[in-house]
């Protein structure tokens, strides 16, 4: 994300910023793909926490792969790019291809631990009761 900014690859400019941008909504998307495909698991087949997040993330971890070669390969005509504005299209290209794949490395090992330590330990197993500001521990 930085990183290659720091270290002299580029500068942090508006280009470099709104790069930041779409990359936060994207390794958000994933996050809150996994976090709330395990709270389906687990409200519908009663798994643990620890069972829902594992599942979760064997069924979305190749959709979360799709999107980010998808994202990262996309990006490359901007870092490979020539010409007028040229500077401005790598660095931002280069923010959202560094960016994309360290978070999701970060999105595939960081959020599951996360989920397992922070989620409630149980779900309601009745799809009637609601889940969203229960108080169960």
């Amino acid at each position: 994300m930085i990183v290659p900014l720091n270290l002299g690859l580029g500068t942090l400019n508006i280009y470099t910023q709104v790069g930041l941008i779409t990359l936060i909504g994207l390794i958000t998307k994933h996050g809150i793909l996994l976090v709330e495909f395990a709270n389906q698991l687990r409200h519908e087949k009663g798994l643990s926490r620890e069972e829902g997040i594992v599942a979760s993330a064997k069924q979305r971890l190749r959709p979360i792969l799709m999107t980010t070669a998808a994202t990262a390969l996309g990006v490359v005509p901007l870092m490979t790019a020539d010409g007028a504005g040229a500077a401005a299209r790598f660095a931002m290209g280069l923010v959202i291809f560094a960016g994309i794949t360290v978070g999701t490395v970060f999105t595939l090992f960081v959020v599951p631990a996360f989920y397992a330590m922070i989620s409630r330990r149980e779900m309601a197993a009745d799809p009637e009761e609601p889940v969203i500001g229960a108080s169960r521990v």
